[in-house]
């Protein structure tokens, strides 16, 4: 097999995908440290709050739906300018919000942008992978990290030296929209999604469905042939053709229970994700009593470890396996859990949502990778299908916390993300290769 040369259009293309994720990354953590500043200024509850979160969620998902089959139709690069402009300038809602009413629709607006973009740039970092005919997934989402740290701290320095909410989140709006029209027309101009490859799986060595690829590369007259070879006669064709729709058939089921198994570890996954995003700032300050520009510190140390794991991830996975990445992070990231809910200072409360983050690191870069290589004609809609039922984790996952809080503590709730990752671990195995 000739060695692939990744030519210099590709690799600006990766460039681009990069500062896009890291530019989602870092408008979600501008809204996420600023969410005690915001409930403050509109004057709603714990419960209130968790209801807008699944409110959110809702317009993410309609927004991943949706973008899906527009990205098949008319390229990711298209649909990542279009979703990451309206994630931008909606970022700016929340801090705009002065009341219940003007900030859920300020959250729906965003969910809906964040949902669109979420499909679409990892849409595009699938096309750009399959260039490469190496996993590079994980570091895509660690540059998400990433741009969540560097939301994090810098919405922690604005904080702190006193800047109004709507004059920072008016900056990140603005930044990120110069930054995104740098970034377009550098992405891959795909008008849909690439199929007909001999291994679709980039970390699996056996190609699944080899025979139904290698009949695809024979021209059609070929195949005409060997049917009627086959067959030995005329009369047996209808069989033949019969026993390759049911072929078909099963494949296609087989790939939908796929979809529903990994969407399923995606929505357990990013449920533990979510809570650490919408409440790990909040459950500092309750629990120690610490000043908002303090608590804001415990998304910046989960995030901080989030992206250094993933920029590990790739080479982790590559020797061991994406099932060992999943379990093994899964039970890391469930220790600590449990020391966020057992300690009572500070440095080993942040150290808990570090290691948090150390562990679910590498799950979802692996999850994204399997749904975009499935086989099929229309990967994006493949994909958006598990980033929906995981983004409603992402997202479903914190409302749940905040519903249970006007029960238990906040820190007591943390108990539903610790069972969350505990099952990803007994069931990591739904995450491996394809066999035949």
């Amino acid at each position: 097999m000739a060695i692939t040369t990744i030519d210099p259009q590709t690799r600006i293309a990766r460039a681009a995908v990069f500062v896009v994720f890291a530019l989602n990354g870092f408008l979600l953590a501008m809204w996420v440290v600023h969410i005690p500043a915001i409930t403050d200024r509109t004057g709603i509850a714990h419960s209130t709050l968790g209801m807008f979160i699944l409110m959110l969620a809702g317009a993410g998902i309609v927004g991943m739906r949706i973008a899906g089959p527009l990205a098949d139709r008319f390229g990711s690069r298209t649909m990542v300018g279009a979703a990451a402009a309206i994630t931008a300038v909606s970022v700016l809602g929340p801090g705009l919000a002065t009341g219940p009413v003007t900030l859920a629709i300020a959250l729906a607006c965003f969910g809906f942008g964040n949902g669109a973009l979420d499909v679409s740039m990892n849409t595009q970092a699938v096309h750009v992978e399959r260039a490469y005919q190496r996993p590079i997934m994980s570091a895509f989402h660690a540059l998400f990290s990433g741009g969540g740290l560097l939301g994090s701290l810098l919405g922690a320095a604005a904080q702190r030296a006193g800047w109004d909410v709507r004059s920072t989140l008016s900056l990140a709006a603005v930044s990120g929209l110069l930054v995104l029209a740098a970034l377009v027309p550098r992405l891959l101009g795909d008008t849909g999604s690439v199929v007909d490859e001999p291994n679709p799986d980039p970390l699996s060595p056996d190609p699944p469905n080899i025979g139904t690829h290698a009949q695809s590369h024979i021209p059609p007259d070929h195949r005409q042939d060997r049917v009627a070879q086959d067959a030995g006669d005329g009369s047996e064709t209808p069989t033949h053709t019969t026993a390759s729709e049911a072929a078909g058939a099963a494949d296609s089921a087989g790939r939908s229970r796929r979809v529903l198994a990994l969407a399923a570890i995606a929505f357990a996954l990013l449920l533990t994700e979510g809570v650490a995003a919408d409440w790990s700032a909040l459950q500092v300050r309750d629990h120690l009593d610490v000043d908002d520009a303090t608590a804001a510190l415990a998304f910046g140390a989960f995030s901080g470890t989030m992206t250094a794991g993933r920029l590990a991830t790739d080479r982790v996975a590559g020797a061991f396996g994406r099932v060992a990445v999943v379990r093994y992070g899964t039970l890391i990231a469930a220790c600590g859990l449990v020391l966020i809910m057992t300690s009572g200072w500070v440095p080993l409360t942040l150290l808990g949502w570090a290691i948090c983050g150390l562990g679910l690191s590498g799950g979802i870069p692996q999850i994204f990778t399997a749904a975009g290589n499935l086989g099929s004609s229309t990967a994006a809609t493949d994909m958006s299908r598990v980033f929906s039922l995981g983004y409603f984790g992402l997202l479903a996952g914190p409302s749940i916390i905040g519903w249970i809080t006007a029960i238990v503590p906040l820190t007591i709730a943390m108990v539903v993300p610790l069972i969350a990752v505990l099952l990803c671990c007994r069931y990591a195995g739904v995450v491996g290769p394809r066999r035949k």
